[in-house]
This record gives C-alpha cells, sequence and structure tokens, in this order.
C-alpha cells in the first residue's frame, strides 16, 4: 500500500516513486516545490557520483517547481516532528533537512545535484571528513588512544600479578 506524504516545504501532496535500478521508493513533490524525501539511510544510494542516477533526474527535468523559503523549519512528514538543518558535507555548501527521530531526510529542489557536484569522488569527500574529525576531535582522540594503551597496560600488570599470586 502506497504511503500519502505531505511535502515538508510546500504542503502538497508527495507521490511516491519507485527507482527501479536502486529498488527503492522515494517521495517527490511533483505538483508543488520538487523536494525529495528519502526514508532512513536512502540518500547515500543517490549522492554517491561513481553511481548514476538518470532514472531519478529524468522524473524530474523540465518540469517547473513552486519556490520556497529554505530556512523554514520543516516538519518530518513521515513522523510529524521537527526537522533539523545540517550540512550535507563538511564544505558546509548544502543545508539539508534532517529528522533524527526516523533519519529522514528532505531535499529542496536541486540539492542532491548540488550534492553530488560538491565531490568527484568518494575518496574526496571521506578525505573532507576524515580531516573535519581530525580538526575537531584530534586531541580528543588521540588523548582517548593514550588513556585505553594505559588501561591495557594496567590490565596486563594485573593479570600478570594475578598469575604470580597463584599458588599451584
Amino acid at each position: 500500500m502506497d504511503r500519502q506524504l505531505k511535502c515538508p516545504a510546500c504542503g502538497r501532496d508527495m507521490k511516491e516513486v519507485l527507482i527501479k535500478d536502486r529498488n527503492i521508493k522515494i517521495d517527490i513533490c511533483f505538483d508543488g516545490c520538487g523536494g525529495i524525501f528519502f526514508d532512513n539511510r536512502e540518500l547515500k544510494q543517490f549522492t554517491d557520483t561513481s553511481k548514476d542516477i538518470k532514472e531519478l533526474v529524468d522524473l524530474l527535468k523540465d518540469r517547473k517547481f513552486n519556490e520556497v523559503d529554505e530556512s523554514k523549519t520543516r516538519q518530518c512528514p513521515v513522523c510529524g516532528l521537527k526537522m533539523v538543518k545540517n550540512f550535507a558535507s563538511p564544505k558546509k555548501a548544502v543545508s539539508i533537512d534532517q529528522c533524527y527521530t526516523c533519519g529522514g531526510v528532505f531535499l529542496d529542489n536541486k540539492e542532491l545535484s548540488q550534492i553530488r557536484g560538491e565531490y568527484d569522488n568518494t575518496d574526496e569527500l571521506r578525505a573532507d571528513v576524515e580531516k573535519m574529525i581530525e580538526d575537531n576531535f584530534g586531541e580528543e582522540l588521540k588523548k582517548s588512544e593514550l588513556e585505553a594503551k594505559e588501561a591495557k597496560k594496567i590490565d596486563t600488570v594485573r593479570e600478570l600479578l594475578l598469575y604470580l599470586g597463584k599458588k599451584d
């Protein structure tokens, strides 16, 4: 049974569409703003630039869509809770709407192509994410690694003392 979602950007009915080459159903606002709603973890299937998304692109091309205020807070069309604005990548060029409850993601019209245009390949994205993690959490990670090594040494000494303390 198909579900009927309301577009979080313009309130129009979204149409559930099967993307056959991925066997994934996504929801598209054809009669309003052209936004796309992806259920939990589905977006990743469409952001990998090594994979063709012609089937989805063809569904949207040559259509006129209404403009919407992209800065407004959106309600998740699945669970009804407030969606959170996050950046799609460390470049912070594209802001997307995410639901922390059900994991859904809403993209305004053209945001998918903007996301796919940020990096030439997944290796570039991975390197950028690793750099962001190092820049933001590097010291904490190094400290945690040292603490883990020290804890392992203490456990090893404790085990050795227990072994030596045993009477045969």
